[in-house]
């Protein structure tokens, strides 16, 4: 394809292509390249130990994963559709754009595969309690749920900021039996959650499975995550070979921690006609204090038991970030995510809050489809991207959740002053 204008100001319009690299398989403890491991104190090596253990065996376990695919199916919804977006391929004039549907899962978003995949798992070593974190609520409606299903206590840490702008789903949470903890330490964000649910899991660790909500933290979790995630981009294969007859030429996902992403790209990484990208959160600018762009801006480091890549001041502490989006608001990002980055098989792009916004307005206009304002910063750059690239090609874009939940935070966004 011939290159064009650049996109976003970093990103050339041309999908990228390369040789393909040795796909991202943990080492070790979870390594990707340098990234990953367990930096964790020795309170919780046992809980983690037994983790690693527990998902080694039932992963290739024929019962367990039947017992899955069956919640998977009958349950959450699954498989979510691949919806072609005429309306917008047409306005737009490039590429063709999909759609996959993660949205249309119960609990209107992507968390639901990771975490009846987790709270099976605790169950089977005998857990009866789930803990969690959240930050759009997402993560938290849905290890609620899957707590309500598998008859299992749940407490869900939240950052009080948070709570204010997510009341709807503070509300779904309690309203499925969840005991629901706002945490007012640090920036009362995504970040401050993790803290406590790290803090609470070392106290209860014989009942207590802390279900992560993203591909971060210490090995297993990132490998686990993105095993339980991976079905999306499994399916995405399987669905434009049907309706296209060949693999997409690039998909896009938004990128907090990273879990809807690395779902999104896994079953590709060893397609290099395939081009991943990456929207990340930057807020009000990426040149700015108030930004939550993790690869764009940010360096090595070791936080919440990984190493990776964080947003840090001059002295190597975590730096406070911003988003209008609370599920990107993370000062960090999953250990693949960051060996992609490192490698260049992935490409990482940040959106900011008003893109993102008038993104999530153009879907809604244009397709009748409200996006998750997480799901709307990838939305943002396939827009540009399409206008990029030749209309033979084809773009797919993860809609990891529905936008109820933002309705109330974009209309205060854009000055109307409405209230969930």
């Amino acid at each position: 394809m011939k290159q064009k204008s650049q996109v976003h100001g970093q990103v050339h319009g041309q999908v990228h292509a390369q040789a393909a690299p040795q796909a991202a398989t943990p080492h070790k403890k979870g390594r990707f390249g340098a990234f990953g491991g367990q930096y964790i104190p020795e309170t919780l090596m046992y809980a983690v130990q037994e983790l690693d253990d527990a998902y080694t065996t039932y992963k290739n376990d024929p019962a367990f994963n039947a017992e899955l695919h069956n919640l998977l199916n009958n349950y959450a919804g699954r498989p979510s559709l691949l919806y072609y977006a005429q309306k917008m391929t047409e306005d737009l004039g490039g590429a063709k754009i999909y759609l996959k549907r993660e949205d249309l899962n119960h609990t209107g978003a992507h968390k639901i595969n990771n975490v009846l995949g987790q709270a099976l798992l605790a169950k089977k070593m005998g857990k009866t309690r789930l803990i969690a974190e959240t930050g759009a609520g997402q993560h938290g409606v849905a290890t609620a749920t899957a707590a309500a299903l598998f008859n299992m206590q749940c407490t869900i840490f939240m950052g009080k900021h948070d709570t204010e702008r997510q009341a709807l789903n503070v509300y779904k949470m309690r309203l499925l039996g969840a005991d629901v903890r706002a945490v007012s330490s640090g920036t009362a964000t995504l970040k401050d959650a993790v803290n406590e649910a790290l803090r609470e899991w070392t106290r209860r660790i014989d009942d207590t499975h802390y279900c992560i909500g993203s591909v971060m933290g210490p090995h297993p979790f990132p490998t686990m995550v993105r095993d339980f995630q991976a079905v999306i981009s499994k399916e995405i294969k399987e669905q434009m070979r049907a309706l296209e007859g060949k693999l997409p030429d690039a998909v896009c996902a938004c990128v907090g921690g990273g879990s809807n992403a690395i779902g999104s790209f896994y079953h590709f990484i060893n397609d290099p006609q395939v081009a991943l990208y990456g929207c990340e959160a930057a807020g009000r600018g990426a040149d700015s204090p108030d930004t939550a762009a993790t690869l764009t801006t940010g360096s090595t480091g070791i936080f919440h038991g990984m190493k990776s890549i964080f947003c840090q001041d001059t002295y190597g502490q975590i730096a406070p970030v911003y988003s209008i989006s609370a599920g990107l608001d993370y000062p960090g990002i999953g250990p693949e995510h960051a060996y992609l980055h490192e490698i260049g098989r992935a490409h990482y792009v940040p959106i900011t809050d008003t893109q993102a916004v008038d993104a999530f307005e153009y879907l809604s206009k244009t397709e009748g489809i409200i996006p998750a304002i997480e799901s709307a910063h990838a939305l943002a750059f396939a827009m540009q991207l399409a206008k990029t690239m030749d209309k033979t090609q084809t773009i797919v874009v993860t809609i990891s959740g529905r936008g109820d939940k933002d309705c109330a935070a974009i209309a205060r966004y854009k000055g109307e002053d409405i209230h969930d």
